[in-house]
């Protein structure tokens, strides 16, 4: 099973400072620059969830 890095907004939604965690948190994990990321919205639009996955080592 792949390893997969995943970020959840602190409160309902993320936020910009939240999304760039998570980029520089896969970036130090290798994830490859030309991944995949999965989101999940909620009803508005706005990122609650965000993942990519990591290569296996």
């Amino acid at each position: 099973m792949p390893k997969t890095l995943k970020f959840t907004g602190e409160d309902k939604n993320m936020t910009l400072e939240e999304l760039e965690a998570f980029v520089k948190a896969a970036r130090a994990a290798d994830a490859p620059g030309d991944s995949n990321v999965s989101a999940t919205l909620s009803t508005t639009g706005k990122i609650k969830e965000i993942e990519v996955e990591l290569p296996s080592s």
